[in-house]
């Protein structure tokens, strides 16, 4: 807090203080903790933005890094997390709680087939919605016992037109919460 406030506080009587006879003002440690609890009370009530979480798990640096911009121009109010395979992902799904998850297959590690399966398979189910964006064919993921039960799968590059409405969707959702 700067110096001309609190002597405008003093002086307005917003502040109880007294001045010592060489003019100095000395202000009672309760009346600070008491100015302090009314502005914590206020801060407390006051709408707290919510964040949409999005977990990106892909093994690709340059792919995560588009992620990373593309969200950042859309300008929403986004909290992106980021995980280079399926453990990874599922450390930070448990830390953060995300709203949506968009994963890869293919990835080195635990690939998305086995994160998907533990996430479906945890007792608590998973709160926010999950898609896959991968390079692999449709006949790749059929050899790998099929894609994820309700999990749309999309196509690599990156499908950012179709990304967007389905982002901005789940968000207003989120903020309408």
């Amino acid at each position: 807090m700067a110096l001309p406030t609190v002597q405008a506080w003093v002086e307005t009587g917003v502040l109880p203080a007294w001045k010592t006879a060489g003019g100095h003002r000395r202000i009672p440690s309760d009346a600070i903790e008491a100015i302090r609890f009314r502005q914590q009370s206020v801060l407390d009530q006051a709408p707290v933005p919510k964040s949409f979480k999005i977990l990106v798990v892909e093994d690709d640096p340059v792919q995560r890094e588009l992620y990373r911009r593309q969200f950042k121009e859309w300008r929403l109010l986004v909290l992106l997390f980021m995980a280079g395979d399926g453990f990874e992902g599922l450390l930070l799904f448990g830390r953060h709680a995300p709203d949506l998850i968009i994963t890869d297959l293919a990835m080195p590690e635990m690939d998305g087939f086995r994160m998907i399966r533990r996430l479906k398979s945890h007792s608590a189910p998973v709160r926010g919605a999950i898609l896959v964006v991968t390079a692999l064919s449709p006949a790749e993921i059929a050899e790998q016992g099929g894609g994820p039960d309700g999990v749309p799968v999309y196509p690599k590059p990156i499908p950012f037109a179709a990304l967007r409405p389905l982002v901005e969707h789940l968000a207003h959702k989120l903020e309408a919460t």
